[in-house]
C-alpha cells in the first residue's frame, strides 16, 4: 500500500486471523459462481433464454475470451494468456492480503477480485471458455451477459477505487492540518 495510507496496528495473531477471513469471503464468493454456473449449464440449453423481466433474461453462453467478449475470436490462445494473467493477479493479491490485513475497504476490493478471477480461471481451465448466464437489454440493445464472477470482479474495481479516493483525501487532509512538534 502506498506511503501515508491508514493501517491499523494489528498483533500477528489478528493479522494472520484477518487474512484468512478474507480468504473465506474469497472462496464464499467461488462457490456462488461455481454453484450457479453448473446450475445453469445444466438446465438451460447453449444459447437458450429465460424471460424473468422484460429487461432480464436467463441465458447460457460461453466466452472463449474476457470481459464483454474481448478477444473471443483469438483461436484458443486467449485461453491460456487470461489464465495467466488470473494466477499472477491471485499471486499479487494473496501477497497484498497478506501485508494488509486490516485495511478493511482495501481487502474486501481486493477479496472480491480475487474470488472472481479464481471463479472464472476454474471455468478457462475446465471447459476452456467461462459461463455467463445473466443477460440485461433494452429492446434490440443488449449488455454482454456475465455471471457472478464477473459481478465481484466489478464491485471489487469500484470499492479499490473507492478505497484509492477515501485514501488519497485522508493524505490530503493530514498535509493541510498544522503538525504538532
Amino acid at each position: 500500500m502506498p506511503e501515508g495510507a491508514h493501517t491499523p496496528r494489528l498483533s500477528p495473531g489478528r493479522r494472520n486471523a484477518r487474512f484468512w477471513a478474507w480468504l473465506v469471503g474469497a472462496l464464499a464468493i467461488i462457490v456462488a459462481d461455481q454453484q450457479t454456473k453448473i446450475y445453469f449449464d445444466t438446465a438451460l440449453q447453449y444459447g437458450e433464454r429465460r424471460p424473468v423481466l422484460p429487461f432480464f433474461d436467463f441465458t447460457l453462453l460461453y466466452n472463449p475470451g474476457a470481459a464483454f467478449s474481448f478477444l473471443a475470436d483469438g483461436h484458443g490462445w486467449q485461453r491460456w494468456l487470461f489464465t495467466a494473467i488470473a494466477v499472477g493477479a491471485t499471486g499479487l493479491i494473496l501477497y497484498l492480503l497478506r501485508k494488509n490485513p486490516g485495511q478493511r475497504l482495501f481487502c474486501a476490493s481486493l477479496t472480491c477480485i480475487l474470488g472472481g478471477a479464481i471463479g472464472n480461471l476454474i471455468d478457462r481451465v475446465q471447459h476452456g471458455h467461462v459461463i455467463d448466464f445473466l443477460l440485461f437489454y433494452w429492446e434490440s440493445w443488449f449488455f454482454p451477459a456475465f455471471n457472478v464472477a464477473d459481478i465481484a470482479i466489478s464491485c471489487g474495481a469500484a470499492l479499490l477505487v473507492l478505497d484509492e479516493i477515501l485514501r488519497m483525501r485522508r493524505g490530503k487532509k493530514q498535509s493541510e492540518s498544522p503538525s504538532q512538534d
